[in-house]
């Protein structure tokens, strides 16, 4: 039974839309880059032959957070490594990762070998790490401003919605039903919209709705594969990971792709960067910087 049990837990693994499709090559460089959407400039953070991902900007604006072999890292602006966060308690943690808006709190995403991806909380001055969604798979992408609501997808009868919970733990609401997989939903700074991303038209394409599920819209419909609309500080745009070809409902490591500035009124997009080998692990989560002036990522390097 227990065999059956973990065969059960790694079909859910292989299957998620937010981990691999394949895995990263040994020997891929992984490079953090801060860019600012208001001039294109680019800075290497840290460059390194390892594979890591899915930078957060601390809220304070002091260094950004990735995770690296199921532990999550700081790393300050001249690239130096500030030491792992809590590595005796902290373990097998995936890209899918943040801190609250007061910068007390961080949620992660745990693959739990016998579960899948969970959802904890931890305070990030220390403290046991609290199971959030028993239910399973789960993986977190958004808090609400205020702190007491947290948004994620999840795989519940075989079907991928978008669901929440309370921050302090209690029963998870599904919110959207529409076909097709919805992910990536992530709230606004003012609240008012979770913003998220669905192939419910056949493509993938960034959509927002209220944060009780109501009133969906739909903000690109182009030829690319677009995911994870992470919403500004000042509400007017988002930035998207947008592959240039059709990844079939999948979020797959090493394929060509760039990253663009939508606005989120008009529906004009722009280019942000060139087209380069990233993909899942790229910009996961939010990574915006408190001023609203940079993003952080991880662009990829081959062997």
């Amino acid at each position: 039974m227990q065999t059956l049990k973990n065969l059960f837990a790694l079909l859910l693994l292989l299957t998620s839309s937010t981990l691999y499709a394949q895995q990263a090559p040994e020997g891929i460089s992984s490079e953090l880059v801060i860019l600012n959407v208001k001039t294109g400039e680019q800075k290497t953070i840290l460059k390194e032959v390892r594979h890591f991902e899915a930078p957060n900007w601390s809220r304070d604006g002091k260094y950004l957070l990735i995770n690296s072999g199921g532990h999550l890292e700081k790393v300050d602006f001249d690239g130096n490594k500030l030491g792992q966060i809590q590595p005796d308690k902290i373990s097998r943690a995936n890209n899918d990762h943040g801190l609250s808006f007061d910068g007390k709190l961080l949620v992660i995403s745990k693959s739990d070998q016998d579960f899948g991806s969970r959802v904890y909380t931890v305070p990030l001055a220390g403290g046991e790490p609290k199971l959030i969604t028993p239910n399973h798979p789960s993986y977190w992408h958004g808090i609400s401003p205020d702190g007491k609501t947290l948004v994620y997808c999840a795989q519940r009868d075989g079907v991928w919605d978008i669901y929440s919970i309370p921050t302090a733990g209690g029963t998870e609401k599904r919110i959207t039903t529409a076909e097709g997989l919805d992910d990536g939903p992530e709230f606004s700074y003012d609240g008012k919209w979770i913003y998220f991303n669905s192939n419910r038209t056949g493509r993938m394409q960034a959509y927002r709705m209220k944060p009780d599920g109501t009133g969906a819209e739909q903000l690109t419909d182009d030829a690319l594969d677009n995911w994870f609309p992470h919403p500004s500080p000042d509400n007017k745009s988002a930035v998207i990971i947008s592959y240039l070809e059709d990844q079939k409902g999948s979020h797959p490591f090493g394929k060509d792709v760039k990253l663009r500035l939508l606005n989120v009124e008009t529906k004009e997009i722009k280019d942000l960067t060139k087209v380069f080998y990233g993909g899942q692990g790229t910009i996961n989560v939010h990574s915006w910087s408190p001023d609203g002036e940079w993003i952080a990522f991880v662009r990829y390097h081959k062997p």
